[in-house]
């Protein structure tokens, strides 16, 4: 199986875009030119501001889908690498149980 990346990238309009690939540079590149992902495309330039690698690209793809989950606060606790806060800025849902 070939390695994979999960990425945060920061758009000009200050907005975070959470992706995967195989290939971090050439995906990156791809963004940058207009040719990546939609969203990108409309909010140039962008900027790699956070990855992580795995050995595996369906974990960095699980990955990517754990993380457009979160919380714009959630995803800057990672991306300052303040891991300790993550559990605190997990999105709850509450129902009325009454």
């Amino acid at each position: 199986m070939t390695e994979g990346y999960m990425y945060i990238l920061l758009c000009s309009d200050g907005s975070y875009y959470t992706g995967s690939t195989k290939n971090l540079e050439i995906r990156i590149n791809e963004h940058q030119s207009g040719h990546g992902a939609n969203y990108t495309k409309k909010r140039l330039p962008v900027k790699l501001i956070y990855y992580e690698q795995y050995s595996r690209i369906d974990h960095a793809f699980y990955r990517e889908k754990q993380v457009q989950g979160w919380s714009r606060k959630k995803k800057e606790a990672l991306i300052q690498g303040e891991t300790r806060l993550l559990p605190k800025l997990s999105r709850k849902i509450f129902t009325d149980m009454e």
